[in-house]
């Protein structure tokens, strides 16, 4: 079932739970998460970055969109990070049912500018938007965008921005970075900043940076109102090193011999990610 990000995050509010939206890279990666998604019955959002999109091509999005309609469990397809217009429409006119604009590095009035001209478009076609209030943190040069220093999301900017903007959902700076986090730094979350801006904010709450966070944070981040949870490097990771160990078999070169056991290996992290935030079980609540 294809869906917009707004109807999944919706139900998602109002129950409790938090979506997954799992950045893919390839093909298989998208196969095997709805594949993951379908035997949990659990709704995801598929997500693809500027960078990813420009790897992957415009060109396999009907594949993805027809997988979705397939499958009987809700699927956004969701453009993560835009940073451009030209990004937000690219993503509308090939198919997405679900963008960001992160406008979360200019000023506040520019990024409050930003997202209502992304709104005004997205909306037309009927396609819901989230942006981004606050910066998230970063580990290395290979994830998405990030800060450093953390710049906290403020629950007054919060509450004057979504209604300013009319955003169907808001991503929140409380303290997780993109990346895998190196040893010598612990995330540790802002969960008293994250339940004010439920308290201000009446649209749902997003949490990107959530790879590697302990589990422990992550779910109570959940209970306290955090509806979509981006994972991306957690799944990569795992993906790729198992194909590290596949290809220690130097006569192996075939796709369909390498891949399946690194799509496998990135099942199991994305199961744990599902059950983690709740939404195992959770697809009959969209019928």
């Amino acid at each position: 079932m294809l869906m917009t990000g707004h109807r999944l995050l919706e139900v998602a509010s109002e129950h409790g739970f938090a979506v997954p939206a799992f950045n893919i890279s390839d093909w298989a990666m998208c196969q095997g998460i709805v594949e993951i998604s379908e035997r949990l019955r659990a709704p995801v959002i598929i997500a693809i970055h500027p960078d990813e999109l420009s790897h992957v091509g415009t060109d396999l999005l009907p594949a993805i969109i027809a997988r979705a309609h397939r499958s009987e469990v809700p699927v956004a397809i969701h453009l993560d990070h835009g940073t451009s217009y030209e990004q937000i429409l690219l993503a509308l006119r090939a198919g997405f049912t679900s963008v960001m604009i992160d406008g979360s590095a200019l000023p506040i009035e520019e990024n409050i500018a930003a997202t209502r001209k992304a709104v005004r478009a997205a909306h037309a076609v009927g396609v819901s938007v989230e942006a981004e209030l606050g910066t998230i943190g970063r580990t290395d040069v290979e994830p998405e965008a990030g800060a450093d220093p953390i710049v906290y999301t403020d629950p007054d900017d919060a509450a004057r921005f979504v209604d300013r903007t009319g955003v169907d959902s808001l991503a929140v700076a409380i303290g997780t970075r993109h990346g895998i986090y190196p040893s010598w730094l612990n995330p540790e979350l802002r969960l008293d900043l994250l339940a004010d801006l439920r308290a201000r904010v009446a649209v749902p709450l997003v949490l990107h940076g959530g790879s590697a966070n302990p589990d422990t944070e992550i779910a109570r981040a959940v209970t306290l109102g955090i509806c979509k949870v981006n994972i991306s490097s957690d799944i990569k990771v795992a993906y790729h090193e198992r194909m590290r160990q596949v290809l220690g078999d130097a006569g192996l070169r075939e796709p369909n011999v390498i891949q399946p056991p690194c799509v496998e290996a990135m099942q199991e992290t994305a199961a744990h990610k599902i059950q983690l935030f709740g939404a195992d079980d959770k697809a009959s609540l969209y019928c």
